[in-house]
């Protein structure tokens, strides 16, 4: 029995912008359509316009936005590769045993950067204390 393979995403991937072009273009050509027949058009079919004036926009940022959001995912997965190697990119070769917990004591207990301060209220108080 063949087991199927698994699909290469580079060979799944397809040119983005034949397919916005051919989209934005027929949005265009459809509000073309419609300012050409000017009054002929009933008043309550001219929001139509604005539908294709709508279409033509978010095509048109489509085609601006999907190559940076692919520049964004390259980069993306390439960080997630190093890191999966062990290797952080800006801090070089992680340092063994040195996790949160082996850093908080090597700090003398100190929260993590970023990290809210302890605040004395959320210890559990007892009755002894005259706590609540």
């Amino acid at each position: 029995m063949r087991h199927p393979r698994k699909p290469d995403p580079e060979v799944l991937e397809s040119d983005y912008r034949v397919p916005t072009a051919l989209g934005t273009a027929a949005w265009a050509a459809a509000l073309i359509a419609l300012l050409v027949m000017g009054d002929g058009l009933a008043e309550q079919d001219r929001w139509w316009r604005w539908v294709c004036l709508t279409g033509i926009v978010f095509g048109l940022f489509g085609y601006a936005y999907i190559p940076r959001h692919l520049r964004k995912h390259a980069e993306s997965s390439r960080r997630r590769a190093a890191e999966a190697d062990g290797v952080v990119p800006g801090q070089g070769a992680p340092a063994e045993g040195c996790g949160s917990a082996e850093r908080a004591a090597r700090d003398g207990g100190a929260a993590a950067p970023g990290a809210p301060a302890a605040d004395p209220a959320d210890e559990p108080h007892d009755g002894a204390r005259g706590g609540g």
